[in-house]
């Protein structure tokens, strides 16, 4: 009897303690919310919580009836607030929820008189809420539930290229990232297993900074797959087997400061007499050997000598480099090597290599890193890279250059801050100092001779008092260039004086659309991080789908200005309004008050909120709601699938000071990631810049933070929409619930019907029915997706591959592998 009576009390005390801290939380918080301008909710629960608390000390069965009354207005306020959204009702009514179940099971007898009306009341109220998050578990609003009205082609265009390859970084250098192979279909795939692995060994070192990433989309030409790892070494793999042929080390040192290791992919050129841009010949399977052969930068190869004859798929012989696949490294080299032995090509720069520095303001490795690969056409070779962002106003140029694609002979330069951007500096001369970039992957149309090229923003990226009208006028936009001169064709800007980091951040797509009057478009598709689809015609850079300039808010720190109006696109994935209080979220109740009141205390009014001293809320964000993964298109169906994200972020400037000089000190280096503190030496101001998390490191912004979706091209209609990923990889306790997570990396799509993308931030590869977005298949993953896959055949048997190695500024497990996935053999 005692015992039970000690339980009893031991339960009374927890009840009544957690009661009357949830009520003072509650209540100081709320007062603090309401006086930043938000939701008087809080104030009101925590009053009638202390009222409960009052009634449970009491042991009066009226703290049944009044929780029930808790229960019952916030279902009314949460569903004014998110309407029957499942993860935005669930912070909102999660631990009241459990606390009412508390207290009907383990309370409601220790109550003194009649409890009839209290338990009947709490059971209504708990009935209520368990309806209402088993509707909206079912009924997402934020997904769209539509139906493609295309059916699939009865054949599938021909491009000039084998069927079987993917011969470039996109499949083709159009970045349609769509295989024309059908063996894998809506109904087949859930059969997919591994058909093999391969492990670069190419891991995070001591020396190496956060922003350590494996980004690559391996490319395919005959029975050989080629591929990079962080750290660019180049690996050439059996196609059928994923057995090493040979590899190549370029020998990067490795440095803290780097701000990006990673290596998007290579570029492959077949320059015979007979080859064209189009259908680039095969390699020659490499010699069967048990040894792999291995070069690196010193030269020293296990291969044929320079000059050497090796026989092609015919058994014609060939002369070494005349298949060349082109290395990019990130301490601004280019190496073009023999596709089939890994040999350096003698003939082209210095043994092979092509040095970026030339010419450079600042040669310092790692301030300019050529991230993504090169286009190649058949006399040029197109090298753009990245720039540091946010270190200084004395960085190295964003120039972008054609060399001779067989001996590296620079032919022109595009310096995007220059007055003539066409000039190349004599000697004693150098390119301008932080110029506009170019570090996504660029497109051609070979019909045209037109490159186009995703254009970023002078760095420093956050402040742009000190910008040339020349350092303004390619900024941020699609360059259209003639490939062969280097010559201005035409160019776009998708955000004026860029403030807040939207650079294009994707390989543009090339397709040719028959518009609702039937009448074929040759268009050009540029994914904004901002979620605007620019739509184009790519002959001359002329709006296909409209984009109208609008009011944006005003208001610029000290020094700088912002631009009056700004591009949004009528085919969009940008945030349908602006945030409010109400879209902050958290794992509970409590955190989510946190977030609110934080979202009050930043400036935000929407969409290009300039950056400020008080914290601006940047919202798209910093990683966009388009990153470098881009659209795939099936051009035969003339349907797009896109995987956009919605992740708010913080960026705060800090004046200078004490700790923060104008200039850096003898010997500074760049901080390893784009996030965090970032000096900007040479302006007024610094800047950090974050994810707008809670206090428990959640985003504040309630779920989806992803999807994956579907356009049609031929109408602009978004006719799908979907949440993508769970919180398995993320969350202390690894629960597959689909959220819609942040990704990196983008997806493909086959004439199969089948769309394939990684990206997540847990560990998957998934595929989609491309008609309805239902997932047909996923497979886990050893670590991190965030890379693009691809897919070919060999002999018959269509292959998926995926590097998963995951991502360290993005939090995703590391690792080095490389995985194909096939059906069963027959």
């Amino acid at each position: 009897m005692t015992s039970q009576s000690n339980s009893r009390g031991v339960i009374g005390v927890i009840t009544l303690l957690f009661t009357v801290l949830s009520a003072l939380y509650l209540l100081i918080g709320g007062v603090w919310l309401l006086a930043v301008g938000g939701s008087a909710y809080y104030v009101i629960t925590g009053v009638v919580l202390l009222g409960v608390a009052w009634l449970l000390w009491r042991r009066s069965p009226a703290v049944l009836l009044l929780y029930a009354l808790v229960l019952i207005g916030t279902a009314i306020w949460a569903l004014y607030e998110s309407g029957p959204d499942f993860w935005a009702l669930a912070p909102r009514s999660g631990v009241l929820v459990i606390f009412g179940v508390w207290l009907l099971l383990l309370v409601s007898w220790r109550l003194e008189g009649e409890r009839k009306l209290g338990v009947a009341s709490l059971v209504v109220a708990l009935v209520a809420w368990a309806g209402i998050l088993v509707y909206a578990n079912f009924n997402d609003p934020q997904q769209v539930n539509g139906t493609l009205n295309a059916s699939a082609p009865a054949s599938v265009a021909s491009t000039g290229i084998d069927p079987s390859d993917w011969p470039a970084y996109g499949r083709t250098q159009e970045g349609t990232r769509y295989s024309p192979l059908q063996q894998i279909t809506p109904d087949n795939a859930k059969n997919l297993q591994v058909a093999w692995t391969f492990r670069t060994g190419d891991m995070k070192g001591p020396d190496d900074p956060v922003e350590i990433t494996n980004e690559v989309t391996p490319i395919k030409i005959g029975d050989l797959l080629y591929l990079c790892s962080p750290h660019q070494i180049l690996f050439a793999l059996d196609a059928k087997t994923g057995t090493l042929k040979w590899k190549f080390d370029p020998r990067l040192k490795n440095d803290p400061s780097f701000q990006h290791v990673t290596c998007r992919g290579v570029s492959y050129v077949d320059l015979s007499a007979s080859a064209t841009a189009a259908a680039p010949a095969a390699p020659a399977a490499a010699p069967a050997s048990d040894a792999a052969a291995t070069a690196d930068a010193s030269g020293a190869a296990a291969t044929p000598a320079s000059g050497a004859a090796v026989a092609d798929a015919s058994g014609a012989a060939t002369a070494a480099c005349t298949r060349r696949i082109y290395l990019p490294v990130n301490d601004g080299h280019l190496y073009a090597l023999d596709a089939l032995t890994g040999q350096r090509c003698a003939g082209f720069g210095n043994n092979g290599d092509l040095d970026l520095q030339h010419a450079q303001p600042v040669t310092t490795p790692g301030m300019y890193e050529p991230t993504s690969p090169s286009i190649i056409t058949s006399k040029v070779i197109i090298v753009a890279g990245a720039v540091e962002d946010n270190f200084s106003n004395r960085e190295p140029s964003g120039v972008i250059r054609g060399y001779d694609v067989r001996t590296g002979e620079l032919l022109w330069a595009f310096d995007p801050g220059a007055k003539d951007p066409n000039h190349i500096p004599g000697p004693g001369e150098h390119y301008t100092w932080n110029s506009p970039n170019s570090w996504a992957p660029a497109a051609y149309d070979a019909k045209l001779d037109i490159v186009y090229l995703p254009m970023g923003v002078k760095t420093p990226d956050i402040w742009g008092g000190d910008r040339t009208p020349e350092l303004e006028q390619y900024a941020t936009g699609l360059l259209a260039l003639n490939a062969s001169t280097g010559k201005l064709a035409w160019f776009y800007q998708s955000v004026h004086h860029d403030l807040w980091d939207m650079d294009q951040p994707s390989q543009p797509t090339i397709a040719d659309i028959t518009d609702k009057d039937g009448k074929t478009v040759p268009v050009v598709y540029a994914p904004a991080k901002t979620g605007n689809l620019f739509v184009l015609d790519r002959r001359t850079g002329a709006l296909v789908v409209p984009a109208p300039e609008m009011p944006v808010p005003q208001g610029a720190a000290p020094g700088d200005h912002v631009a009056p109006t700004q591009p949004f696109s009528q085919l969009t994935y940008r945030p349908s309004k602006n945030l409010t209080d109400a879209d902050m979220w958290g794992a509970t109740m409590f955190d989510q008050l946190v977030c609110r009141v934080m979202f009050h205390q930043l400036r935000y009014e929407g969409t290009f909120t300039p950056p400020s001293l008080q914290g601006t809320l940047v919202f798209p964000g910093n990683l966009g709601v388009f990153e470098w993964g881009g659209l795939a298109v099936d051009t035969d169906r003339q349907i797009a699938v896109a995987n956009p994200i919605g992740l708010p972020f913080v960026s705060r400037l800090i004046p200078r000071g004490p700790g923060n000089p104008l200039e850096p000190e003898p010997g500074a280096k760049g901080s390893g990631t784009e996030s965090g503190i970032q000096p900007q030496y040479g302006v007024p101001y610094g800047v950090t810049i974050n994810p707008f998390l809670s206090p428990l490191g959640l985003p504040c912004k309630q779920p989806a933070w992803g999807y994956i979706s579907a356009i049609d091209l031929k109408t602009n209609e978004i006719v799908w929409k979907k949440r993508i990923g769970t919180v398995r990889d993320s969350s202390p306790i690894p629960l597959p619930f689909k959220m819609g997570m942040p990704m990196l990396g983008g997806p493909i799509v086959t004439a199969g019907g089948v769309a394939f993308i990684g990206a997540t931030a847990d560990n998957y590869i998934r595929a989609f029915n491309v008609n309805n977005g239902e997932q047909v298949w996923e497979a886990r993953l050893p670590a991190g997706g965030q890379a693009t896959p691809m897919s070919y055949s060999i002999n018959g048997r269509q292959y998926v591959v995926i590097a998963a190695g995951g991502h360290g500024s993005f939090g995703t497990k590391l690792g080095d592998y490389v995985i194909a996935y096939a059906l069963p053999p027959q």
